[in-house]
């Protein structure tokens, strides 16, 4: 313990002029499992375990996933010099041997706290333990950290959260770095230095459109989520992500809504963090978060958030810009009733309102493929007519020929 406080004291003293974020992490945004949204506090080292085992043997990790992220009340106490250790009764086996059988997986291993005294779960938080944290979970092989904002009082979110990455820079380990003030404080506008993605809003709800009042906070159904990024795509990029939340697909809403709220994630470019049971998927629930096609939309290496092109009696035309001169195109229905979509693409000209990206579907063909159903359709020179359910999408993946 002398060598570890030793270490702390040193990289205090030498790392502090010129820390920064690891680079060259999250260059697409990142995608993997976190524990809250389906077990909160009820969590244990079997678990986690089983959560990892299941993403590899249900295909995730195949498909892209890689974060195994233990989120709040993993804690135990801090030892006399300050130093946290995990809870003994959940983690007997200690957090570095399941990182290491985690990474034995193929996968990377992510951990939880909070700026404040204590965390959301009233575990101690990281207020005043910065850097003695930060080592910690380099010694135990972090290779992602979740930051909290409960119980920080006045504290400064950007003070805050910059003293916490030039914490995990000293410790000297490349973490992935994020950011999950709720949105209080736009941290669009300040953090692309300092995390690799931060949260836009407060708690996502496992609902279609609804807000769960708890008093003084509340937490928001998937619509409700998604009309709450408007305005924040152009704060978004390789590196840097907005954050709309985990994602609540396979924990109670339809097959459709789980559908519809996926294929929003992946036209914003959001981190696709699962936070349903990895052990207990249905094959629905499966396909929907393998779906190659789409996570290929989410991951393209432009890094572009979609955009509404526009809005009608509850159905939405988005648009995504992708490499090479190719468009995602979803066509969402929030209504509780089918929706007819007539889309003749060669009366619409398409303008990215951030970014310089357009095109004019009268002088550029491209060929038509549908995501969900796994079939191509005909080209843009064919108007579409297709019928979308009630609380779902159709989305096209439209490439330039």
């Amino acid at each position: 313990m002398k060598n570890l406080f030793f270490i702390f004291f040193i990289t205090v003293l030498n790392f502090e002029s010129y820390a920064q974020k690891f680079d060259n992490i999250a260059e697409t945004p990142p995608m993997g499992w976190n524990s809250w949204n389906k077990f909160a506090c009820n969590i244990n080292e079997q678990v986690i375990r089983a959560a990892a085992d299941a993403m590899v043997s249900s295909g995730m990790k195949d498909a892209g996933y890689e974060y195994i992220v233990i989120d709040d009340c993993w804690h135990g106490e801090r030892d006399a010099d300050g130093f946290i250790h995990a809870d003994k009764e959940k983690f007997p086996s200690g957090m570095k041997a399941l990182a290491d059988y985690i990474h034995s997986k193929g996968l990377k291993f992510g951990i939880y706290s909070d700026a404040g005294t204590e965390t959301c779960g009233g575990e101690p938080g990281s207020r005043g333990h910065e850097y003695q944290d930060a080592i910690k979970y380099a010694s135990w092989g972090v290779d992602y950290l979740k930051y909290d904002w409960c119980n920080t009082g006045k504290q400064n979110a950007e003070a805050s959260y910059t003293t916490m990455r030039n914490a995990l820079y000293s410790a000297g380990r490349p973490i992935l770095f994020a950011i999950c003030e709720w949105g209080d404080n736009k941290p669009w506008e300040w953090a692309q230095d300092i995390g690799h993605m931060w949260r836009t809003t407060g708690d996502i709800y496992a609902c279609w459109d609804c807000e769960e009042d708890h008093g003084d906070w509340s937490s928001w159904g998937v619509l409700k989520i998604l009309d709450m990024q408007d305005g924040l795509r152009k704060y978004a990029g390789p590196g840097h992500w907005n954050d709309p939340d985990m994602m609540e697909v396979g924990n109670g809403m339809s097959v459709a809504e789980d559908r519809a709220h996926f294929a929003m994630w992946c036209m914003l470019s959001a981190p696709l963090i699962a936070g349903n049971d990895l052990a207990d998927m249905s094959a629905e629930t499966v396909a929907i978060l393998t779906n190659k096609d789409m996570i290929a939309i989410n991951q393209d290496s432009l890094g572009i958030q979609g955009f509404k092109y526009s809005s009608k009696e509850g159905l939405e035309t988005w648009f995504k810009p992708l490499k090479n001169g190719d468009w995602a195109v979803t066509f969402l229905n929030r209504a509780d009733q089918e929706h007819q979509v007539n889309f003749n693409w060669e009366d619409h000209q398409i303008e990215d309102p951030d970014f310089e990206y357009r095109v004019d579907f009268k002088n550029t063909l491209f060929s038509v493929r549908d995501i969900w159903a796994q079939k191509d359709l005909k080209t843009t020179k064919h108007a579409l007519n297709a019928r979308v359910a009630p609380h779902d999408v159709i989305t096209l993946r439209l490439v330039k020929k």
